[in-house]
Formats: C-alpha cells, structure tokens, sequence
C-alpha cells in the first residue's frame, strides 16, 4: 500500500428513474461490489459480476416485493440495466470485444481501415473517416493530403443490431463459466472477441440500441492531452516526432514536412509553436483565475521547465478543451489551424450540453467526419489513435442515450 500501485474496481449501480436533480448523485449511488486488485480484473471480471446478474434478472423476471413510502403500500417492482458507462479498456473487459489493437473501435468492428505505421510501429486510424462523408465529397477524391493516391470509395462500416452480435457471440466460452480465458480463433485478424459476456444472460440484452457507452469524459482528455502537447511540442508526449514525419514522407504528400536525407532535425509544421510562443502559452495559463467551481488551480500545473502542462485531471482538460484553446492559440496558429480546432472544442462543448436538441446531434452527425478529415488534412498519421477516432461515434451515442450527464464518468470518479 505504500508507494506500490494498487487498483480496486467498485461497481456501482445507478437507478434512471429519478428527476434531472437527483439522478448521478451521491445518495442514490449503490456500491454493489468491489473486484479486489492489486491488478485490474481483465476478462475475468465476469466472474465478480455474477451475483450482480442474478439480482438483475430477477428484478426483470420475477421483480421483488418493495414499500411505496408515498402511498405507504408493498408493491412489486421490477428493474432492467439500461447501459454501463465506463473507461476504453473496461468497455473491452465488459463487452467482450477487445479495444486493443488494429480491431480496436466497437462500432466499425473488422470494417476498419485502421493499419500499422510503418516508421511509428502503432495502429493509426489516419484516413478511416472519409467512407462516412456524403458519397461525393470532394475529399473522397483528393489524392494528395490524405493517403496518397488514394480514392474512397467504401460506405461507413454497417451499424450491427444486438440480435446480430448476439448470433456472432452465442456459442463463445464464458470466462464465468469456464474459469479460464480461451483464445478465440481468428481475433486480431477477422474479429477482436475476447469472450461472450455474462450481460448476454440477462434476457433483453440484445434488444437494447446502447449496451456500453463510450466514456466522453476521457475521449475528451485524450484528445486534450494528444493535441495540447502536439501543438507545444512536448518532448516524450508530442505526436510528431521524428518517426512521424518519416510516416507522412510514407503515407502523404506533404513536401513541406518531410525531412531532408541524413538531417535529424524536422522542418516547423504549421500547427507547432515555437520556443518564444510556448512560454507565451504556458505564461497566460499560469495567469488564469477562475471563479470556485470552475476548476481546480491550472498555475500549479504550468511546468516551464519542461513547457508542459503536467498533473491536470479530467474536468481542468474540459474546461481548456471547451472554453480555453480558442482563446490560447487565437493569435499563434494560422487562421486554417485555429478554425479546425476551434471546431472541434464547439463539438465537445455542444455534445456537453445539459440540453440537448435531436435536429443539432443529427447536424453533429453530419460534421463530426468532415471535421475529422480537416485535422487528417493538417496532423501526421502518428496522432490519430482510436481516441481519436472515437468522436465519430459520440452523436448516435447521444440520440440513443440523451444528455452527456446520464453516459459519463465524472459522478463516478468523484
């Protein structure tokens, strides 16, 4: 316990059917098991869930006798698990479809472009938006900024219904069951399952439209981090290094960026600052005051030594991602760069709202890929992991599950 990395997992259990002002709070947050560490549960977490399923399929087959203090009579109620909301790697655990590697997103399955760098050595998901755009999108056709010589010609990957993923999974093993996790033939290659999940058991399962939703909060401060210390050119964190300039040399036609023969030394990329524009950065964040509440003290986070941003947590990268970085790189970016960021922090912050209208997520729907194709158009290959590809899922996420407070982590973790 002191100084060696222990990891306890609650499971905590939330009833909907509560007014706007009561829901997601601490009162009516019920600690239902706690999956003991030191290391997280992996697959096997199905085994700890197992006690947590039989209540739950008893509140959907038989319900239990409960007291209505309001009417002061019994009666019999019954429940159904709506969703679960957790990190990437715990949608993995739950699911049972592995969010690690090239079959990394949940949603486009074996249908994903997503392939290795050849210099950088990890999965990108550089080029994999524009099969979502409107089929005669003139970026379909560019041959230049994206992969080059390269047209896209493909359909978004098909959308797959519970029943069908259920037929697929049926006849998997059961890690609760079995007591050991079995390798799957095929998986990294035609599909990413792991196992089938305990969820399957409980009877309306797959004929829910959102089983396991994806945790805005941190796609949120992934996509923070990888852009914010890109910009900077933080040393170790940046997404543009060496290897990733010798990728666009692969992959792209961008003269301007590729490195000259034996020089170790990249050429300035329009979306970096230089040494004099960083500690500008650094200097206005250190000047911040916000009202209480807003967030925590972003002048304990400014290390000029290093020109980073180091300890922030999850809401201090929401609040700079939604309000802070178009204010920050207005005047040190070119006006194409600041217009592409700009947008994606009024992304966020829209599909942040407390209020949501359907007609302006279906809009979302819509942009998210063409907002995503500007960002391929000016970042290398080597920023676009699955957290960034994400995004592009959030809005039908949103229609199906209504305000981003009843689908996020931040009730939990505090």
């Amino acid at each position: 316990q002191f100084g060696s990395k222990y990891s306890s997992w609650p499971i905590i259990v939330t009833p909907y059917n509560l007014p706007p002002w009561m829901c997601m709070k601490t009162p009516y947050m019920f600690l239902t098991t706690v999956v003991p560490g030191p290391h997280d549960p992996t697959q096997g977490i199905d085994v700890y869930l197992q006690p947590l399923i039989e209540e739950l399929k008893k509140l959907w087959n038989e319900g239990v006798e409960t007291y209505d203090v309001s009417r002061k009579k019994k009666f019999r109620m019954f429940a159904s698990l709506l969703w679960t909301i957790n990190d990437f790697p715990a949608y993995g655990m739950l699911s049972g479809w592995s969010t690690a590697g090239r079959l990394a997103c949940p949603y486009c399955m074996e249908e994903t472009r997503a392939f290795s760098l050849r210099y950088g050595k990890k999965v990108s998901w550089f080029d994999c938006h524009r099969c979502f755009l409107h089929p005669n999108h003139t970026f379909r056709r560019d041959k230049k900024i994206f992969i080059a010589n390269r047209e896209e010609n493909l359909k978004p990957p098909k959308v797959w219904s519970g029943e069908e993923i259920y037929e697929i999974v049926r006849d998997y093993p059961k890690i609760h069951e079995t007591g050991v996790q079995t390798e799957i033939p095929g998986k990294s290659d035609i599909h990413n399952w792991c196992k089938q999940s305990i969820f399957w058991e409980l009877p309306y399962w797959k004929d829910l439209l959102l089983r396991h939703n994806i945790d805005v909060m941190h796609n949120e401060k992934n996509v923070f981090d990888n852009l914010f210390n890109t910009i900077l050119n933080v040393k170790g964190k940046t997404k543009d290094d060496l290897n990733s300039r010798l990728d666009i040399a692969n992959y792209c036609k961008r003269p301007e960026l590729h490195m000259k023969p034996n020089d170790n030394k990249k050429p300035k990329a329009c979306y970096e600052l230089d040494n004099k524009q960083v500690k500008l950065v650094l200097k206005w964040v250190e000047e911040l005051r916000f009202p209480d509440g807003i967030s925590s003290n972003l002048r304990r986070c400014v290390d000029f030594k290093n020109s980073k941003l180091s300890g922030m947590k999850s809401h201090d990268c929401h609040i700079m991602m939604e309000y802070l970085l178009p204010v920050a790189f207005k005047e040190l970016l070119p006006v194409k760069v600041w217009n592409v960021i700009t947008e994606l922090c009024l992304f966020y912050k829209q599909l942040c709202s407390t209020t949501l209208k359907v007609d302006r997520i279906r809009k979302l729907e819509v942009e998210i890929p063409i907002l995503l194709c500007k960002l391929e158009k000016i970042l290398p290959p080597g920023f676009f992991n699955v957290m960034e590809h994400l995004p592009i899922h959030l809005p039908s996420e949103a229609l199906l599950r209504g305000p981003v407070q009843y689908g996020w982590m931040y009730p939990f973790e505090r």
